[in-house]
């Protein structure tokens, strides 16, 4: 999940339910495919749609502010 120099880019509609993987055991990363049930206490982090928008999701692992990207791979 974090093995890329750039953020991976998710389009949303406004309302519409995120689930983004914390575990960093998905293969469907960055979201969450369920994984963390075999993990002890991992949740996925929820997101919310306020508008429509595009999600900026660190995919270095590098970020201060995670789940986001925050220009830290470069």
């Amino acid at each position: 999940m974090y093995n890329k120099q750039s953020p991976h880019v998710i389009s949303v509609k406004k309302d519409e339910e995120i689930y983004v993987c914390q575990c960093r055991k998905t293969s469907k990363a960055p979201l969450c495919d369920g994984s963390h049930k075999q993990t002890d206490g991992i949740r996925p982090f929820v997101y919310i749609a306020k508008k429509d928008e595009e999600l900026y999701v660190c995919g270095c692992g590098k970020s201060n502010n995670m789940p986001w990207c925050d220009g830290s791979h470069k």
